[in-house]
């Protein structure tokens, strides 16, 4: 009989070094897939991950770093020691010295060298000289190759490298066979510095954070490791400084340079109450921050984490290419075979002639560059994307955002701040000014988003706010006080009538306001009407252009919102949108399910609770930045910073990177299709068509790197 425990599985991840191409993540999947008691296996390239879940009493996750260390690549267990090295791979990538690949080029590449010199003053010694040169880059190359067919997987390009070099070798080609090889290592070194390139764009963001925070305690400010500091705590971050974590202003004013973090070139002013980010770059003031995210859930860490997971997600045209892959690579070798046999046994060729050309076929056909075209890229557009603060869940989502037709929205805290603003104040027998004073005098120590509203118009003209005595609140109607022995009211117009106060004029004013959807409220010094002040979820600054932005690429939009008719139809008609309002959360999923029947492609953008079930059943649903964790984690993509404009961003950065794609294969496929003929026709030979390969490798993976060059792109 079986028990739970025997049963159970765990998850453990690793950090694999040397696995810079699609490729090698199928290699590395498929070992350790054969372990036993492994239920799933996730190997990704493009983040140098691997994600391995089974059964701790089956032993096969004691094998893992074995199994993979054994394919050649070095293997970090988080949290633990690098596992040695069998192939040339170590935590060290790139072109350095200290990288066990650069020093197998340098070797190789010295052997050559050598060879060809000891050839020239010795020639009797020519061929040994060139075999110890061969032998020097293709014994671990073989070793690799041997491992993996192991392992499971005998269609590799390393076995492929192997057989043409042994081939070339035994039709007298060595000297040709010790080039390719040279040139088969040189080409994994870029290859692996340029995905390690792609890698580092996003993890760069982590060197963002300072290590240490100014943490006060006891009376005292003392110095702390960023990472220890708890929620809650208080932190002082003096002029120029990095902030060490995200939190909210608690005391200090200064301007913050969100570059770093949001790309946006001028610096933002900020206040107490105001949210501040880790990363970014405290100007001109000293700062009392609370923090509100430990380290390893700030913002820079989030993005990070979560771009990671979603680079690992592999996307559609991956998958195909996947797939393709399985079935190419052996239709290239029995090409291979067909193109050195067949001439010479039906068409009396030279055997060596074809052997020569049927082994540059299998170098030629070697898939590296195809395979990497896609996953290449995409890592590159997800990590750019959220260099600006545009977070996207996976290389699916990103193809299906160039593809939206209609975008739904909306209103409140997406297309508008999420937040009542002063619009218009207006006197009656006084200025404006003493009316916002002595509205701001009622409603200091509120935390009405009303009262918020008149204090930071009140704090924006700068006004002197006068003392007040007996404040009350009058419960759903507004605020009494007394200053200087008058009596004030601040509330509702119905509420001041009831109060007797006689409107008259006034309500022509406020029918107005009200039929621009805004909430207005009344002053009164006694039983006289001081002063209206008028109020209103304000559009964003960009919404306007964003929605523009959206219109001039053909696609539809439209407002989908909860509030009522006139104040949605308000906004709406500033913005230039059409408007469904009053819409319960089953409404507005009932409205996408439809557009999505009629064949549209709908990505619903919102940042409430309510909008979590029609961002779920979008194509693409889009969290807007500072909305609800439920509209975050239902998203498949999050605009972390807020901004209408965005929108457009996303679908922009989308059809680059599609762009992309496209343009890799057409690379990786068109050279392989030149060298092809020019190899038949006996134009070229074995190391041009190794160009073709490893050289295309590199292309595909410089050009997808071209998505994180300039960022500046996606702002349009």
């Amino acid at each position: 009989m079986t028990t739970s425990q025997e049963h159970a599985t765990s998850e453990r991840r690793y950090r694999v070094t040397g696995m810079d191409c699609a490729a090698c993540a199928t290699k590395i999947e498929t070992a350790v897939r054969r372990l036993p008691g492994i239920s799933a296996v996730e190997a990704s390239a493009s983040t140098g991950a691997l994600k391995v879940t089974g059964s701790p009493q089956a032993g096969g996750l004691a094998s893992v770093e074995k199994a993979v260390a054994d394919l050649g690549y070095g293997i970090t267990a988080e949290g633990g020691a690098p596992e040695s090295d069998h192939g040339g791979h170590t935590d060290e990538d790139g072109l350095s010295w200290s990288s066990p690949k650069t020093r197998l080029v340098v070797a190789c590449a010295a052997a050559l060298a050598a060879a060809y010199l000891a050839s020239r003053i010795w020639p009797g010694i020519a061929l040994p000289a060139m075999i110890l040169a061969l032998a020097v880059g293709l014994v671990p190359i073989a070793q690799r190759a041997w491992a993996a067919a192991r392992a499971g997987s005998p269609f590799t390009i390393e076995m492929l490298m192997t057989i043409a070099a042994v081939g070339a070798l035994l039709i007298g080609a060595a000297e040709e066979a010790a080039v390719v090889v040279v040139l088969f290592l040189l080409g994994e070194l870029l290859e692996g510095f340029a995905a390690g390139r792609a890698r580092d764009g996003i993890r760069a963001l982590t060197a963002l954070v300072p290590k240490t925070a100014w943490l006060e305690r006891d009376g005292a400010t003392i110095e702390v490791p960023a990472d220890t500091l708890a929620i809650g705590s208080v932190i002082l971050v003096r002029p120029g400084d990095r902030l060490p974590a995200d939190g909210e202003i608690i005391e200090g004013e200064s301007g913050i340079d969100e570059a770093p973090v949001t790309g946006e070139s001028v610096a933002k002013r900020k206040r107490a109450g105001d949210r501040v980010f880790a990363g970014t770059i405290n100007l001109d003031g000293a700062l009392r921050i609370k923090v509100t995210a430990t380290a390893a859930d700030n913002t820079i860490a989030r993005v990070v984490r979560l771009v990671e997971e979603a680079q690992e997600a592999k996307a559609p045209t991956q998958r195909f290419i996947d797939r393709f892959s399985l079935y190419y690579t052996p239709a290239v070798l029995a090409a291979g075979a067909l193109v050195a046999v067949v001439p010479p046994l039906l068409f009396g060729g030279s055997w060596s002639e074809w052997i020569y050309k049927g082994l540059a076929v299998l170098l030629i056909g070697c898939p590296c560059a195809l395979v990497i075209s896609t996953p290449a890229a995409i890592a590159a557009g997800l990590s750019s994307g959220a260099r600006r603060g545009l977070l996207i869940k996976g290389g699916s989502v990103l193809e299906t955002l160039g593809r939206v037709t209609t975008v739904a929205l909306d209103k409140t805290g997406t297309l508008t701040e999420g937040r009542p603003k002063v619009t218009d104040v207006v006197g009656i027998g006084r200025s404006e000014r003493d009316v916002i004073t002595l509205a701001a005098a009622l409603e200091t120590g509120s935390s009405h988003p009303l009262a918020k509203a008149i204090l930071a118009r009140a704090a924006a003209d700068n006004v002197v706010i006068p003392t007040t005595s007996g404040v009350m609140v009058v419960n759903g109607k507004g605020m009494v006080g007394q200053i200087d022995g008058a009596e004030l009211f601040l509330g509702s117009p119905s509420a001041a009538e009831a109060r007797g106060a006689i409107l008259g004029d006034a309500k022509a004013m406020i029918t107005a306001h009200n039929e621009q959807g805004k909430t207005v409220s009344v002053l009164l010094i006694g039983e006289v009407v001081a002063g209206v002040i008028a109020m209103r979820d304000e559009p964003r600054a960009d919404a306007k252009a964003g929605l523009e932005a959206l219109k001039a690429r053909g696609i539809s939009v439209i407002m989908l919102t909860g509030d009522n008719r006139l104040t949605a139809e308000a906004v709406g008609g500033d913005l230039g949108i059409a408007v469904r309002a009053e819409m319960l959360p089953e409404d507005k999923l009932r409205v996408v399910e439809e557009m999505r029947t009629s064949g549209q492609v709908v990505a619903k953008v919102g940042d409430g609770i309510n909008d979590a079930p029609a961002l779920a059943a979008a194509d693409v649903g889009i969290a807007m930045g500072g909305g609800t964790d439920v509209a975050l984690e239902t998203a498949d993509a999050a605009i972390l910073h807020g901004r209408v404009m965005d929108v457009a961003a996303l679908i922009d950065l989308s059809q680059r990177t599609m762009s992309n794609i496209w343009q890799n294969i057409t690379v990786s496929l068109g050279l392989k299709a030149v060298f092809l003929v020019t190899t038949i026709l006996g134009i070229t030979g074995l190391w041009p068509a190794i160009l073709a390969d490893t050289g295309a490798t590199v292309l595909v993976t410089m050009n997808a790197l071209r998505l994180l060059a300039n960022p500046d792109l996606l702002r349009k």
